[in-house]
């Protein structure tokens, strides 16, 4: 690890949002229907195919190393289907500011439990 340069960008840091396989469902529909709008301003896009991305990413990631979120699930009591999604602060601000995000979905993904 290396100390960042003084004055330099700051790197986005990834927090885990724990979300059941309904709610990365739902989240993955919201997210493409936005990004289907042409009217979207090109950096929520961008913003928004990183979500999208990292919904495949924490699938892929638990598929190659499993034990990781079944640690966490076992001790939190957690169901078998809860992944951490590991969105940045600015992604997680784009997809709160969808108005078609269900009240249920926009609670899961601003708390630290699912």
């Amino acid at each position: 690890m290396s100390a960042l340069p003084s004055g330099g960008p700051v790197p986005d840091v990834l927090v885990p949002h724990w979300l059941t396989a309904a709610h990365r469902e739902q989240l993955a529909a919201v997210v493409r229907s936005a990004l289907a709008d042409e009217a979207l301003h090109p950096v929520a896009a961008i913003l928004l195919t990183d979500v999208l991305t990292e919904l495949h990413v924490a699938a892929a990631r638990d598929a190659v190393w499993p034990s990781s979120a079944a640690r966490v699930r076992r001790v939190t009591g957690w169901a078998a289907d809860v992944l951490p999604v590991r969105l940045s602060a600015r992604e997680l601000s784009s997809v709160l500011t969808l108005p078609e995000l269900a009240p249920a979905l926009r609670t899961a993904l601003c708390q630290d439990r699912p």
